[in-house]
């Protein structure tokens, strides 16, 4: 079993991105310093990448190899060589102020630290009464399902110990999109996925009060009953992937999949300033 770094565990913030430079103007700067924060980005066309080295330009910088933020997350937790990796949102939804109560949760024994809106201390200046009803039916769904007691299936402000990246099995980088849209995994339905591989894994986890932020510039791309509609087909899905991964020979267990991850740093983009210097070396 892995001797985890309890006693001053390095950091990693991994932000996907999709045309959000507005919002990483005044986003990065408030972020704690940490070891890293990686920024993924999805093709974005308004110079997010940009923004995000002109105000942090430390940041290191991945390109994601499909589309989808759950494809994006996979790029930045594979890159990602701190002992904690937490996930934060580019939007403004996310408080930075709120990712050292994540971290104390890891630290106190905690493998996956959930945030939820509706634990003590959480809330939410976005969410609507049709939403919260919604969340509340599909986290009935989710803990019948995996006998957990989430309180907000689906909420993506969450943070987990490196180690643990292998369980979430995501798909490969280099596999190519299928032509009749995304490899499963890949697109939002990613938060749920990882929420439910994780209970499935029987990982101990905690629930983290978080406030849910309003976004700062642009519009959500968020859609109650489709949304809704995703969400309830990826828990049906994840129970049966489960269900079937009972079945089969064990070849492997948790400890062994808690071998160290060598974060891929072939992934990371070099910045200005380092592919100026190759130029002119």
């Amino acid at each position: 079993m892995i001797r985890r770094n309890t006693a001053a565990p390095t950091i990693s913030i991994v932000v996907p991105v999709k045309n959000e430079a507005a919002n990483l103007r005044e986003v990065l700067p408030q972020l704690p310093d940490v070891h890293e924060v990686i920024l993924v980005d999805g093709n974005s066309v308004d110079g997010s990448v940009e923004a995000a080295r002109e105000v942090l330009p430390e940041i290191l910088v991945v390109r994601q190899t499909r589309k989808g933020k759950g494809n994006a997350l996979a790029a930045g937790f594979l890159a990602a060589s701190g002992d904690i990796i937490v996930m934060f949102d580019a939007d403004g939804s996310a408080d930075p102020a709120e990712i050292p109560a994540f971290v104390d949760a890891l630290v106190a024994g905690a493998d996956f630290a959930k945030g939820s809106r509706f634990a003590l201390g959480g809330g939410s200046e976005d969410i609507t009464r049709l939403r919260t009803a919604g969340n509340h039916g599909l986290n009935l769904v989710a803990n019948t399902a995996f006998r957990t007691r989430f309180s907000d299936l689906c909420y993506g402000y969450n943070a987990f110990w490196r180690d643990l990246v292998p369980v979430l099995d995501l798909p490969a980088l280099d596999l190519p999109a299928p032509e009749s849209g995304m490899l499963w995994g890949d697109g939002f339905e990613i938060e749920t996925v990882i929420n439910c591989r994780m209970a499935a894994a029987q990982v101990a986890i905690t629930e983290v009060g978080s406030v849910e932020l309003s976004r700062i510039h642009g519009e959500s791309n968020l859609r109650t009953f489709s949304d809704g509609f995703r969400v309830l087909r990826t828990i049906m899905a994840e129970f049966r992937r489960a269900r079937a991964a009972r079945r089969r020979p064990a070849v492997t267990n948790l400890s062994d999949l808690r071998n160290y991850l060598h974060p891929r740093t072939d992934l990371i983009e070099a910045g200005r300033d380092q592919s100026l210097a190759e130029q002119t070396a």
